[in-house]
């Protein structure tokens, strides 16, 4: 399987596979590219793909396709390690086989093919790789309060804090106003309101859960 997609400047298609280790220039800026154009697309196909999903859900559903073992193994599937160019070091390391080298060349290859060919270029290369994976992707049936705490301890943190902030209105429509705090991997608080506190915590937590997603993706 190869890259879907005919380059009219071919150099720029190099440009994408050549690693920093063979000095300048090479992929780094279009890595940065890359990345962030994929990940609009890809949020764009979840966005359609799933109408009901919170933002946190649609967060963490990005976070497995979009991560670097993921995009190694697309880029293994369109065996760019074959055409990498590598510094004399990462050649003998077997940096070809490396995850991160691999997915900083797919995520440079699609910012190539987005300067070469257009912003609907690089969607529908996108498109094509990615449609099978949404496709196939599990929404989550726990609660969000579930799903945050399952996310700390997976990592090793502390429990999340739920505090009731204040609650007001007539008493057959009262409103409860809540807070989620975290103390680690870094401090961080979301505050949700709702017609119950049960529903106010979940949603404080789900907006909990979608930063620290959202910041382990961009470590």
């Amino acid at each position: 399987m190869t890259l879907n997609y005919r380059f009219r400047d071919p150099d720029l298609a190099a440009l994408a596979l050549t690693h920093r280790s063979v000095g300048k220039p090479n992929n780094e800026r279009l890595e940065f590219l890359g990345d962030a154009l994929l990940g609009a697309f890809v949020a764009e196909m979840l966005y359609q793909a799933h109408p009901k999903a919170s933002e946190g859900e649609l967060s963490r559903l990005r976070a497995q396709l979009v991560n670097g073992q993921a995009l190694a193994a697309i880029a293994r599937e369109l065996e760019l390690g074959d055409a990498l160019k590598l510094g004399p070091g990462e050649l003998k390391s077997g940096g070809f086989r490396r995850d991160s080298i691999l997915a900083d060349a797919f995520e440079a290859s699609l910012a190539a093919v987005f300067l070469d060919g257009g912003l609907d270029a690089c969607r529908q290369v996108v498109r094509e790789l990615f449609a099978e994976r949404i496709g196939s992707l599990q929404r989550s049936s726990k609660d969000a309060k579930t799903r945050l705490q399952e996310w700390l301890q997976g990592h090793g943190h502390a429990l999340p804090q739920y505090e009731l902030i204040d609650s007001h209105g007539e008493d057959h429509a009262r409103i409860f106003d809540v807070r989620c705090s975290v103390t680690e991997p870094q401090p961080f608080s979301a505050e949700a309101s709702g017609s119950s506190r049960r529903q106010a915590e979940q949603d404080a937590a789900d907006a909990v859960l979608a930063h620290l997603v959202e910041q382990s993706r961009a470590a």
